[in-house]
């Protein structure tokens, strides 16, 4: 009998047994609908990045179907590589307003002393367009002999009507601007051609009347994110400051040596770079560059009697005293350059090839994708994103934009 029992015992599986395969095939059947959940989630999350990417980039949300693609895009993409994709879609109509919207309104307050994102079309904003379009080397913004005008119209020195045009009929900035060589349009010998620096818009803005100071304190605060209190240094010597500036306003000397002779000292050794140049307003319909290689400009030489033992501009030859030790050799100065020269292209190359100007480009697009500025926890983003901008063979602003949009994407 005791045997039969066993026998019995093993035929039939115990109670524990049958308890421990429920138990585990719930736990199978909870594990599998967690798993689901997740990708669930996981899809969920790739949709919203892709969309916020998207919103950011065009300024516009997709339509479902460009939605639907986008989220299998990402699947087997990262973040960045479908931030790019969504730029250069040339399938999807909506995403020429990264060039016609984004980059408009991205660029347009560096062209005027405002700063108004509402201001016109214009050479300048183009060029910013189509350098960032054509994956050019951002650094040549500021110097070399390049401008963007549009595919149909006539590039005028005396107005801005193409340009004006090209915004009215709301034409796709991303098919209709053109390369162009600069001096072969606006007629400055090469050497004299400057970047966006001598674009109609930005003479118009910076070398009109005054002293030709505001170009170089315009291109450092729109370009090198710095405004002249904050590279001010007292310790510089005042050899190169200008006739024009008073050593003792309102009778108190100390006024300019604790406060004017910091900016002055740094800007009139620069700005010198800008002494051949002037905006001339009654030239042609609406004003025109001016450049008169050899002879100095007659603002460098007003209000003379303010200081007569000043400095005399005797031509347009600059130095960078920011190189010298102390606190603005932070903005990091490249190594392969003299930090002196002749002219606006050599002293705009000086400022296109800091690490400031890199710097600057990438917090400002920063806070164009992320609709905020950098904080602590975003530094070391930051970080790596400009050491790739401003690596060899580099200085894809686009690029730059489509790596800032993934990582806010997620943020």
């Amino acid at each position: 009998m005791n045997k039969m029992h066993n026998t019995m015992e093993l035929d039939q599986p115990p109670r524990w047994r049958a308890s421990v395969a429920r138990t585990l095939a719930c736990v199978f059947a909870f594990a599998a609908f967690a798993l689901g959940q997740q990708v669930a989630m996981a899809d969920m999350v790739s949709r919203a990045q892709a969309k916020r990417m998207y919103d950011r980039l065009t300024g516009t949300p997709p339509s479902p179907d460009v939605l639907d693609a986008l989220e299998l895009y990402m699947d087997g993409h990262t973040a960045a590589q479908t931030a790019l994709y969504i730029i250069n879609n040339e399938a999807d109509p909506r995403s020429s307003f990264f060039y016609s919207v984004t980059l408009k309104n991205f660029a347009t307050p560096w062209t005027n002393r405002d700063q108004n994102v509402f201001a016109p079309l214009n050479d300048y904003t183009a060029t910013v367009i189509g350098m960032v379009r054509d994956e050019h080397d951002f650094r040549r913004v500021l110097w070399d002999n390049i401008l963007y005008t549009g595919r149909t119209g006539t590039y005028s020195v005396a107005d801005n009507a193409m340009y004006e045009a090209l915004e009215s009929n709301n034409a796709n900035l991303r098919e209709e601007l053109v390369e162009q060589v600069q001096s072969a349009v606006n007629g400055l010998p090469p050497d004299a051609t400057a970047g966006v620096i001598t674009s109609r818009a930005a003479a118009q803005a910076f070398f009109i009347d005054g002293t030709n100071r505001a170009m170089f304190r315009f291109t450092l605060l729109n370009h090198l994110c710095r405004d002249m209190e904050q590279i001010t240094d007292t310790t510089r010597p005042p050899d190169r400051i200008r006739q024009d500036v008073t050593r003792s306003p309102g009778g108190d000397s100390r006024v300019f040596l604790n406060n004017c002779v910091g900016c002055h000292n740094v800007m009139d050794s620069m700005a010198q770079a800008f002494a051949f140049y002037d905006f001339d307003e009654t030239l042609g319909a609406g004003g025109q560059l001016v450049y008169t290689p050899g002879a100095v400009q007659g603002k460098y030489l007003i209000n003379s009697d303010n200081f007569k033992p000043g400095y005399v501009t005797p031509d347009d030859q600059w130095e960078n005293r920011m190189r010298l030790p102390g606190q603005n050799t932070l903005l990091g100065w490249s190594t392969s350059l003299p930090g002196s020269g002749a002219g606006a292209k050599s002293m705009a190359q000086e400022l296109a090839s800091s690490d400031a100007f890199a710097q600057c480009q990438v917090e400002k697009v920063f806070r164009a994708m992320c609709f905020r500025s950098p904080a602590a926890d975003d530094a070391a983003e930051v970080i790596a994103i400009t050491n790739r901008f401003k690596g060899p063979n580099t200085g894809n602003l686009k690029q730059v934009f489509a790596e800032t949009a993934a990582y806010c994407a997620g943020n």
